[in-house]
Order: C-alpha cells, then structure tokens, then sequence
C-alpha cells in the first residue's frame, strides 16, 4: 500500500473568547499584524507558521488548540489514519480559497487536524 505523505505542522489553531484581546496579544506576541482579520477568524503567518485565531471554538467547538497536518491527499491519508486507529471527528470539507480541512480524534481523545491545499 502506497501512503499519502505529509508536509509536517504547519498550522495551529487556538479557540478564543475574546478575539479582538486574543489577536492584541498574538500581534504582539508575533511580532506582525494578522494577515487574515475577519469577526470568524483571525489568521497569522510567520516564519512558515500559520497561527489562527478562532472565536467560541469555530464549528468543531474546540477547546484547545489543534494542530493541522499539512498532507498531499487528504482523502488518503484519513483512510490510512483510520486503519491505523483514529476516528474522523469531523469530515473534509472546503474552508476556501482551494483549502480542504477535516479533524480526527486519536484513540486516547486528542483532535487532530488534516489540510490539504489544493
């Protein structure tokens, strides 16, 4: 069986109650204004890093951060986390601007995300 590769972790999600005290801390924290600024989501890039805000927990009502494995073929490699063990906790689905995302939960509870550009 040939396995889909990965990009490593490239982006990092942090749920947020406040966004607009969050992105003060993270611009200072960074050192650079957010490059995405939106009421849904504020979004940094910085030294190859993504870092995203998202207020009340986005629609996977996270409640920690969640790190996104960057992958060649999504569809792929959540068969190929599956067999291994992992349950999809939320499906691929198309977040814009060609990017596909879905979470998984290993089998000790941790979310996990997947994202591939397309």
């Amino acid at each position: 069986m040939t396995r889909s590769s990965t990009k490593g972790i490239k982006t990092v999600l942090h749920p947020v109650s406040d966004l607009e005290t969050a992105k003060a801390v993270y611009t200072a924290l960074i050192g650079i204004p957010p490059q995405s600024d939106a009421d849904f989501y504020v979004g940094f890039e910085a030294e190859g890093q993504h870092i995203g805000l998202v207020p009340g927990g986005g629609p996977q009502g996270m409640t920690s951060p969640v790190a996104y494995w960057h992958v060649s073929d999504i569809g792929a490699k959540l068969a190929e986390v599956t067999d291994g063990g992992a349950t999809v906790h939320e499906p691929p689905r198309d977040v814009g601007g060609g990017r596909v995302v879905a979470t998984i939960t290993d089998p000790d509870g941790n979310v996990l995300g997947l994202t591939q550009d397309r």
